[in-house]
């Protein structure tokens, strides 16, 4: 197992100012970032831009994947001034381009799904202008809640698939890799103008072919956007680092993205499905490099 980050990894640490800026607006507005939750190691690049990756629907998650510094276990009640909250924060940062996700929630009927929706459409009904993508969880496989997601027509819908198939067991036990492709596959033909996405982590254990395999089974479900990053081990007790990927093998995994027809491909050790999203996003006009 790697014991040492690879040079590649080296970032600079953000001034203690904009850190302790984004943490006092944001916990006056009692908000999380998955930012924060997860660990991100990009979190000073985001905070300093004043930017972050809102995390709705609390900070606790019902599901056990061992790959996630999410905490686990039972939530607290869903908070119904959260939307509002989150356009408080939007207004304030100035976004342009605003990235929401959430825990999964399990335990509510429709798994958090009216709650993305209020989101949204207060968003868009505060600032027309505005562009929302969220990374939703798979709400167990329910088309009436991704549904009601889809309705308010956020401009990017990401569903993560994270890994390949063979890891599933070991990585995201309550979840399932072709109900993961499914709900993209589902969201692009409830309405194929909204832009869909896909996430995936390498250095669990996979191999090549097997990364090859999940993004051709993520374009077979007409997926648009795909992210590459390296998994980072968030503590001793989750899933150990198998390997770390060098950059010229994340750029293979995107030539070879782009040839099988994703419109654009990030992919790069410290990618990350919500960094640089509004990048992404603005570039799907523009021709692949």
């Amino acid at each position: 197992m790697p014991e040492r980050l690879p040079a590649w990894f080296k970032k600079r640490m953000p001034p203690p100012g904009v850190m302790a800026e984004m943490n006092t607006l944001l916990g006056g507005l009692h908000l999380n970032t998955i930012c924060q939750s997860a660990l991100c190691p990009n979190i000073g690049d985001c905070f300093t831009r004043h930017t972050a990756t809102f995390l709705i629907l609390g900070d606790t998650c019902t599901r056990n994947c061992t790959f996630c510094a999410v905490s686990q276990g039972k939530p607290e009640p869903v908070d119904i001034r959260e939307p509002q909250h989150v356009a408080e924060a939007v207004a304030k940062l100035g976004l342009k381009h605003v990235v929401i996700t959430s825990v999964t929630r399990d335990d509510l009927p429709d798994g958090g799904a009216g709650h993305f929706a209020r989101t949204i459409a207060l968003l868009k009904q505060e600032n027309p202008d505005i562009t929302v993508e969220v990374l939703v969880p798979d709400f167990e496989g329910s088309a009436e809640a991704l549904r009601s997601v889809m309705a308010t027509r956020p401009d990017v819908l990401n569903h993560n698939i994270e890994t390949v198939p063979r890891l599933y067991p070991e990585v995201r036990p309550m979840a399932n890799f072709s109900r993961s492709v499914e709900l993209l596959r589902a969201a692009k033909t409830m309405n194929s103008s909204i832009i869909t996405k896909s996430g995936l982590m390498v250095g669990l254990g996979e191999t090549p072919d097997e990364v090859i395999e999940a993004m051709a089974a993520l374009r077979v479900a007409s997926c648009d956007l795909l992210t590459i990053g390296q998994y980072l081990q968030p503590s001793p007790r989750h899933h150990p680092v198998v390997r770390f990927i060098p950059p010229e093998e994340f750029e293979e995994f995107a030539r070879l993205g782009r040839n099988i027809g994703f419109r654009r491909v990030a992919s790069a050790p410290l990618v990350r499905s919500s960094f640089d999203a509004a990048e992404l996003y603005g570039k799907m006009s523009t021709k692949n490099e």
